[in-house]
């Protein structure tokens, strides 16, 4: 294989797993179409009333169209992208998001997040570590999730302007419980 041609494939792959299909969200609704599109990428999924992460594309529920209601994400080490972001619109009950060791998080990622009208309300908890496109740029973008109550960050070699940042972004959500790890 020439050189790079490992890299574009799973870019192009990547790029596959996270195409929005808008007719399958009409079809199974938005918790099942986000939960496959979560899974394929990599992702787990916790839904209400459940302590157990669903992790098996194969064995998600099944059931009656909207039983099953995302309430936790965590995309730990997770190819998911900007492109497929559109898939979280519909999602009304994520309290908690973990975005760990994910490649294809960025700054437009993290903006796309805090503009999504259904997160601004339900995201309580969000934990950003190792992430390495992330920016201060993407940090100040989550000032729009309101009733975020805990941010976790580590391990975020992006950030430039930890102290400025931090307070803007301490100022903007004075509730906000905010942990550090930014050595």
């Amino acid at each position: 294989l020439p050189p790079g041609s490992c890299r574009a494939f799973w870019g192009w792959l990547n790029a596959v797993f996270n195409k929005v299909d808008h007719e399958r969200i009409q079809a199974v609704g938005p918790d099942r179409a986000a939960s496959e599109w979560l899974l394929r990428c990599g992702a787990l999924v916790r839904y209400q009333g459940s302590p157990k992460w669903q992790q098996d594309y194969n064995g998600l529920p099944t059931g009656p169209l909207g039983k099953y209601k995302i309430e936790a994400i965590n995309a730990t080490e997770s190819c998911i992208m900007y492109r497929g972001f559109d898939y979280l619109d519909g999602l009304e009950h994520v309290t908690d998001i973990k975005l760990d060791k994910c490649m294809y998080i960025q700054d437009e990622c993290l903006q796309r997040l805090s503009e999504t009208s259904n997160l601004q309300k339900s995201l309580r908890q969000l934990k950003i570590i190792s992430c390495g496109n992330v920016t201060d740029k993407g940090i100040l973008a989550l000032h729009k999730l309101t009733n975020l109550e805990y941010l976790y960050l580590s391990d975020l070699p992006g950030i430039r302007e930890k102290e400025k940042t931090f307070c803007v972004l301490q100022q903007a959500l004075p509730n906000l419980e905010l942990e550090l790890d930014l050595e």
